[in-house]
């Protein structure tokens, strides 16, 4: 037992191993006021890596303007590319030229974003859906000629601020456009935090009795009523196997202003590692991680296990994976399966 909790086993009707799609670098900071610099971002990816996280939202190649936070795209990318052979650093592209960009730093996969509402399009991309889609065909068809897999981002599947709640066979819709496009994996967005577990598992059913699998799906949650773990077990239950989450529960969406933090991955990882479902994810590195960039961004993080984890060590000195320096000690936090005092490997 650790911290007053039994050893998981594996719990019935749950998969084994849930990748973690971490967004914390992209969608994580992409609201924040203040601009981080951009060796602050690339050292947070290197320790996201560290941690153990296989999937790493790089950054977007959207136009300045709209994200001045992710500016600095061009010059970021070069700075991480090294970890491309064994973590997966995927982009947002929102048209050809944002792919162009993409292409010329050799990123080897891109996203999209579109949306369920009609509200939401106008506001984030300032088209209507179908004019967003007709806006990603030809990004999409040429990424997978140059080879690249493609995910696409479907917001608001559950409610809009402007709208209210979204119907089902709405989301479903746009969804099949997406796959039709070529989208190799679609990521459900509760982007302002209002879904339940029954809404869930109801628009998983449709769409998987409209042909789209389980396989090609992936969800993303808000946490704005506090239900984005419970949402994301009814998730599990249902066979998703690809969560996104979003490091130290950084997040929200600059264009939705009801949109609060995404799923804080160390929450995410505390829950998993307490249902026996494998994660690869070292918890002491990705909470020191999500210590060191809080102390970066000036505030506390609003994940709950790093408050909690962090509470235990706060006089300990976080250790950079970049750093060489022999005296330089992480802090020691402990998951709820401990399996072993000392960090394991990225690769796990």
């Amino acid at each position: 037992m650790t911290d007053g909790l039994p050893m998981a086993v594996p719990a019935q009707g749950l998969p084994p191993r849930v990748r973690i799609h971490e967004v914390g670098a992209r969608d994580g900071l992409q609201n924040e006021k203040a601009v981080v610099p951009t060796e602050v971002k690339a050292e947070f990816i290197h320790r996201l890596a560290h941690a153990g996280l296989t999937t790493i939202e790089a950054t977007s190649f959207v136009h300045p303007k709209w994200v001045p936070q992710l500016a600095d795209a061009e010059a970021l990318f070069p700075l991480v590319a090294d970890l491309q052979g064994e973590v997966a650093l995927p982009v947002l592209v929102p048209n050809g030229r944002g792919l162009d960009r993409a292409l010329a730093l050799g990123v080897r996969r891109i996203a999209v974003f579109a949306s369920a509402t009609e509200s939401f399009a106008k506001a984030n991309l300032n088209r209507t859906v179908d004019e967003s889609l007709a806006m990603f065909a030809p990004v999409v068809a040429r990424a997978r000629d140059e080879g690249m897999r493609v995910r696409g981002y479907l917001s608001m599947c559950f409610g809009d601020p402007w709208e209210g709640p979204v119907p089902v066979h709405q989301v479903v819709g746009v969804a099949k456009a997406l796959r039709d496009l070529g989208c190799d994996e679609l990521s459900l967005g509760d982007t302002i935090g209002v879904a339940t577990p029954g809404h869930v598992q109801s628009l998983l059913a449709e769409l998987n009795e409209e042909g789209v699998p389980t396989s090609a799906l992936a969800v993303h949650f808000h946490d704005t009523y506090g239900q984005a773990l419970a949402n994301t077990l009814a998730a599990l239950q249902h066979g998703v196997t690809t969560v996104d989450a979003s490091a130290g529960g950084l997040g929200g969406c600059p264009f939705a202003r009801s949109a609060t933090g995404n799923l804080a991955t160390e929450d995410l990882v505390w829950m998993l590692e307490g249902l026996g479902v494998e994660t690869g994810v070292d918890l002491g590195r990705l909470t020191a991680t999500s210590v060191w960039l809080a102390g970066e961004l000036g505030r506390p993080s609003p994940s709950r296990t790093v408050r909690a984890l962090a509470g235990r060590t706060a006089s300990a000195t976080v250790q950079s994976p970049t750093s060489q320096s022999p005296t330089s000690q992480s802090p020691t936090f402990q998951s709820p399966t401990a399996r072993s005092a000392t960090a394991r490997s990225p690769k796990e």
